[in-house]
């Protein structure tokens, strides 16, 4: 990602528009979909309403940047009421959740009779025909991921996941094995939610990193950030022998507990590759039940449909061709059929007594945090990365006499990430020579060297273009002797 940080929503729209903005409502606390609130309350600061433990998560996260001190979320309760539309955020209807709550399909039918404007509801999974499978299957497949092992286990997953984490702290706890946290962002995580009661610990099982290496191998287990690959978490880290606490050891099971997010399957596989390289046994969802998705398939999303019954129908969350999919079973089934919107980022959509309809299309493109500095995609700076990364950098030191306006000396041509050096012994002086040519007898050097940057950035251009087929960012240096 031409070597930015992170990537938010464009909100610019909102902000000057600040004081029709009634607030920020947040289904739940995964990454996704909290992690843009540090960046974008300091610029709209209006309430964040979201339920208890995505609450937790997000006062955690504001809480790491310095930026958003005083700024806090509200949280809401099941049963309060607020004139709002149905936003289902991820969700699949699980009989047998982990944490005992069902989904309230009595509610959700309740308000279909009372008449719903509008369904915003998850579409990741609406290809996929059938079921989601429950949870509570993958209970019994970690505990025996963690009880067959030999040695140590390392458990990756989201730092999000607070049920995946009360899964394997249990299935360590049956098979008398300590569990330590790796990385900070799950660390929080699970102090808060141990906290607020989403977490039953049983009693010593959970230990510090450094507790931990008291205990022999088959007596411990890890759980660590880095299920999607991601290059500074803690599993990637030690995949790469780059973790200054923790590397693989003989007897090592590592288990991925989670599906690669679409665009991250390379940095997963990668990471398994150099786990395995190291000796560990590793255990991911191609291979082994370790993971169990948390999106609607198609039979749930006709259920909340079909108990909703919207007057209008937004399929939202995953690519286009996830949301027309979702567009299709509301169609099949009879629902919303004049009202059924197919939107892309930016689009404005005016519902009113006379129907619904996208009115405009805003900006709502990718806002890249780049250290302290925020750019869009218009930035000169990522436009010149993406040269850089395609092409490489030819630097030109160009050398005058300023009083004859001969070269001082031969015009000296550098370049990284170009072509390798054997390939340029016959290329660059020959470049050389072309620009000594050109700023031959320039009188112009000294009065407008700007122009001359120009000329022989232009011709340099067009030379490498001719002989070596590559386009490089040009960098002209003169100097006048």
């Amino acid at each position: 990602m031409l070597g930015v940080d992170l990537i938010i929503p464009d909100v610019s729209y909102l902000v000057e528009r600040s004081d029709r903005v009634r607030g920020i409502l947040i289904t739940h606390g995964h990454e996704d979909h909290i992690g843009a609130l540090p960046h974008i309350l300091p610029q709209l600061n209006v309430p964040v309403f979201a339920p208890k433990l995505a609450h937790g998560l997000i006062a955690v996260k504001l809480h790491e940047n310095r930026a958003t001190r005083g700024i806090s979320a509200q949280p809401i309760e099941p049963g309060v009421d607020y004139q709002l539309v149905i936003h289902t955020g991820d969700f699949k209807i699980d009989h047998t959740p982990v944490d005992g709550h069902t989904i309230d399909l009595n509610t959700l039918a309740h308000y279909g009779n009372e008449g719903v404007l509008l369904l915003c509801s998850d579409s990741t999974y609406a290809e996929i025909p059938g079921y989601t499978a429950s949870e509570q299957i993958l209970g019994g497949a970690l505990d025996r991921a963690i009880g067959d092992a030999p040695g140590r286990v390392m458990v990756a997953t989201f730092a999000s996941l607070i049920s995946r984490v009360q899964q394997v702290i249990d299935a360590a706890a049956s098979h008398n094995r300590k569990v330590a946290i790796v990385g900070r962002s799950m660390a929080d995580n699970v102090s808060m939610a141990a906290e607020m009661g989403y977490l039953d610990l049983p009693p010593d099982t959970l230990v510090s990193l450094n507790e931990i290496r008291g205990y022999s191998p088959e007596r411990t287990v890890l759980i660590t950030t880095g299920s999607q690959g991601e290059p500074t978490s803690a599993l990637v880290r030690i995949a790469n022998k780059d973790h200054r606490d923790v590397s693989v050891m003989e007897g090592d099971t590592v288990v991925i507990s989670a599906t690669p997010i679409p665009g991250n399957e390379l940095l997963v596989s990668r990471t398994i590759d150099n786990l395995l390289r190291q000796g560990a046994r590793v255990l991911y969802d191609r291979i082994a039940l370790v993971h169990v998705h948390g999106h609607a398939s198609q039979e749930e999303l006709k259920m909340m449909l079909s108990l909703t019954r919207p007057r209008y129908f937004v399929p939202v969350h995953g690519e286009y061709r996830h949301l027309m999919a979702h567009a299709k079973l509301a169609w099949d089934m009879g629902l919303a059929e004049s009202g059924i919107f197919v939107l892309e980022d930016g689009d404005v959509l005016e519902l009113s007594e006379d129907g619904g309809r996208v009115v405009e299309s805003v900006s709502a493109g990718p806002i890249f945090i780049d250290g302290p500095v925020t750019r869009d995609v218009r930035s000169e700076v990522l436009r010149e990365r993406k040269a850089l990364a395609r092409d490489g950098v030819v630097v030109l030191v160009v050398s005058v006499d300023g009083q004859t306006g001969q070269p001082a000396s031969p015009t000296k041509v550098l370049a990284s990430g170009f072509m390798d050096d054997s390939e340029t012994d016959d290329l660059f002086p020959r470049l050389s020579v072309l620009i000594d040519d050109l700023v031959k007898d320039r009188q112009e050097f000294a009065e407008e060297p700007e122009r001359v940057k120009n000329l022989v950035r232009e011709a340099a251009g067009r030379f490498l273009q001719t002989e070596a087929r590559r386009r490089p960012t040009i960098v002209t240096v003169l100097l006048e002797s």
